[in-house]
C-alpha cells in the first residue's frame, strides 16, 4: 500500500527529527508529516524581514544538545556528511548594566573570575567553588538526558544514599535564587547568575528549580553555545537531509489530526484531508499532553485528565527580529560583541525579583527585561555584507491584561517599539536610521506556530521538580510511550529532558529500538 510505512512522525520539530533519523538510520522506512509549511517546529530559521537576512525565529543558541552524542560523537554524521557545522563563541553569556559595567560568562574559567572580581575578590573566590561544583555535578546530569529516564523514586533513592547525593537532592528542591544568595554577596553578582538561570522561563524564585543554575553554568563552560552556521534552522535541514539519504520521506502541509488505534496498537494516523497513513512498527507523537486524550481514541481517562493538567510555564516571550544598517554599538564597550547572549540588566535584585512577581499576577511589567543576541557579529552567512542581524526578546504573559491572548495582535507592535526605545540606555545606535526592518512574534504567534508552545510556552511545559525526569510531563507518560495503546511513542519539549535544544528525540528512538529488537548501539555503524 502506498501509504504504508514502517514509522510515521507527527510534526517535524527538531526533536521527532532526532528519532526518525535514528530510525530512518536503522533502516526503517520512515515517513515524517508536518502540519506546517516548513519544518523544525522552534529550529528554524527564516527570512523574516527582507531578502538575505536569516533570522532565528525561535531557538538561536544550541547549549545542551553540544554534549548529545548525536552531536558529541557525530552519531548520525550530521557534521561530517549532511552539512551541520557549529560556531562556539568564548563569551557565551554577559550582562550589561545601566552604569555601563558588565559581568562576563567566559568558558575560559579564570576570565570569568577576573569579571566577577571586578566588583567582589570573596565572590569572585566562590565562584571558583561553585564552578567547581557544577563542574563535579555536569556528568552524572547529562548522562540522563539523552537516554529513556530512570525512574523518579529510584533517582531519589540512590540520591538519599549518600551526603552528596543528599545535598544534590536539596538543591533541587530549592530556587535558584536561594542558592545564588547562599553563595554569593555582591549585588550585581546576584544579578548576573540570577539572569542566567531566568533563561529557563521560570521565575529565580521558583521552588525545584534551583538545579538548573548547575545545568546552564555547567554546560555552557564545558561545551559552550553552538552557534549553527547558516541559522538555528541548519539542524533541522540536517535532520531532514539525514533522514532523506536513508530513504525516508519529510513532508510539510499535512497537519495529523488523530492516531489510528487497532487492536490496542497505534496502527496510523489520519489527517486533516481525510487521508490515512498507516504504520507496520510504530507511531511517535509530538502530541502535546493537553491534546492527547482527543488525539488518541480510547485513551484511559484518568491518563488523559492528568495529561490535561500538565502546567505550563507562568512566564511567555514576545520576540522581535530586526535588521539592521550596521551592528549594534554598546556604550559599555566594544567587548559587548563578542558575547553571544547579552542580557540588559536592571538597577536593583529588587527590580528584578518584581519583574517576575508581576508575570505571576498576569500582569505586564512596567520595565522590560531584554536579553539579545546579534548571530550576524558570529555568523556572517545570516546578512548581506556589512550589515546585521538582531534578535531580541522580552517576558510577558499570555493573555494581554487589556483583553487576554488575542490583544497581542494589536498590541504587539507598539510593545515592540517599547523594548527598541528600552534599548537606548544601552545602545548608541538603536536608531530609526540604524533599523531598515523589524517583525515581532507576540505569544500567541508562538502559540499558532507549534502546538508544542501552548499558551507561548516555548518548553512545552513548566520544568517544576514534579513535572521532571520520568514524571515529565506526568508519571503515567514519563517513559515516552502511551500506558494502554501499544507502539505509540512521545516526543516533545514537554518530554524529559525538557525545553530547549536537546535532540530529545535519541531517547525515543532508544524506546522505539528496544521494542523493536533493534541494536541501538550499532545504527552509528549502519552508515
Amino acid at each position: 500500500m502506498a501509504n504504508t510505512h514502517d514509522i510515521i512522525c507527527i510534526g517535524s520539530g527538531h526533536n521527532g527529527l532526532v528519532a526518525a533519523a535514528y530510525l530512518a538510520a536503522a533502516g526503517k522506512n520512515v515517513l515524517v508529516l508536518e502540519r506546517n509549511a516548513w519544518f523544525g517546529g522552534g529550529v528554524v530559521t527564516a527570512e523574516l524581514t527582507g531578502p538575505g537576512y536569516l533570522h532565528d525565529r525561535f531557538s538561536t543558541g544550541h547549549i545542551f544538545i553540544q554534549a548529545n552524542p548525536l552531536i558529541r560523537n557525530d552519531e548520525l554524521k550530521l557534521l561530517s556528511r549532511h552539512g551541520l557545522k557549529y560556531l562556539y563563541p568564548e563569551t557565551p553569556f554577559l550582562c550589561v548594566f545601566e552604569d555601563g559595567s558588565t559581568i562576563a560568562l567566559h568558558r575560559d574559567r579564570n576570565k570569568t573570575y577576573q569579571s566577577i572580581a571586578q566588583f567582589s575578590k570573596k565572590d569572585a573566590d566562590a565562584f571558583l567553588k561553585f564552578a567547581e561544583l557544577a563542574a563535579f555535578y555536569l556528568p552524572m546530569l547529562s548522562a540522563s538526558l539523552f537516554t529513556p529516564p530512570v525512574p523518579l523514586g529510584a533517582t531519589f533513592s540512590m540520591l538519599d544514599q549518600s551526603a552528596e547525593g543528599r545535598e544534590l537532592f536539596a538543591l533541587m528542591q530549592k530556587s535558584p535564587y536561594d542558592i545564588i544568595t547562599a553563595h554569593f554577596e555582591n549585588e550585581k553578582v546576584r544579578m548576573f547568575f540570577t539572569r542566567m538561570v531566568s533563561e529557563n522561563l521560570t521565575g529565580p524564585e521558583e521552588k525545584g528549580t534551583g538545579i538548573g543554575i548547575f545545568v546552564f553554568l555547567g554546560f555552557m563552560e564545558q561545551y559552550g553555545i553552538g552557534v549553527a552556521v547558516g541559522g538555528s534552522g541548519s539542524l533541522t535541514a540536517s535532520l531532514v537531509r539525514c533522514i532523506e539519504s536513508h530513504g525516508g520521506k519529510v513532508v510539510a502541509n499535512t497537519p495529523v489530526e488523530q492516531v489510528v488505534v487497532r487492536n490496542g496498537h497505534a496502527a496510523g494516523v489520519h489527517t486533516a484531508d481525510g487521508s490515512e497513513y498507516l504504520a507496520r512498527d510504530a507511531v511517535i507523537g509530538a502530541i502535546h499532553p493537553h491534546f492527547l486524550g482527543r488525539m488518541v481514541p480510547g485513551l484511559d481517562t484518568k491518563i488523559a485528565r492528568a495529561a490535561e493538567r500538565v502546567e505550563l510555564s507562568a512566564n511567555s516571550c514576545i520576540t522581535l527580529h530586526a535588521a539592521l544598517n550596521e551592528p549594534l554599538r554598546f556604550k559599555a564597550g566594544p567587548h559587548v560583541n563578542q558575547a553571544y547572549f547579552t542580557e540588559l540588566m536592571p538597577a536593583s535584585m529588587e527590580e528584578l525579583r518584581k519583574f517576575f512577581d508581576e508575570l505571576r499576577y498576569g500582569r505586564i511589567p512596567e520595565r522590560s527585561l531584554l536579553g539579545l543576541v546579534l548571530p550576524s557579529s558570529f555568523d556572517a552567512t545570516r546578512c548581506p555584507p556589512g550589515k546585521a542581524t538582531l534578535h531580541v526578546w522580552d517576558y510577558v504573559p499570555y493573555a494581554h491584561p487589556d483583553g487576554g491572548p488575542e490583544h497581542w495582535d494589536r498590541a504587539k507592535d507598539a510593545f515592540a517599539r517599547t523594548m527598541l526605545a528600552r534599548m537606548e540606555p544601552y545602545v548608541e545606535n538603536i536608531t530609526p536610521e540604524n533599523i531598515i526592518a523589524y517583525v515581532a512574534d507576540s505569544p500567541l504567534d508562538i502559540e499558532r506556530a507549534s502546538p508544542s508552545f501552548q499558551r507561548g510556552d516555548l518548553h512545552g511545559a513548566a520544568p517544576y521538580l514534579y513535572q521532571s525526569g520520568s514524571h515529565r510531563p506526568t508519571p503515567d507518560l514519563g517513559q515516552n510511550t502511551v500506558p494502554g495503546v501499544e507502539r505509540l511513542y512521545l516526543v516533545g519539549p514537554f518530554q524529559h529532558p525538557g525545553g530547549g535544544v536537546f535532540g530529545a528525540g535519541r531517547a525515543t528512538a532508544m524506546r522505539v529500538c528496544e521494542d523493536l529488537k533493534i541494536n541501538f548501539d550499532k545504527i552509528g555503524e549502519r552508515r
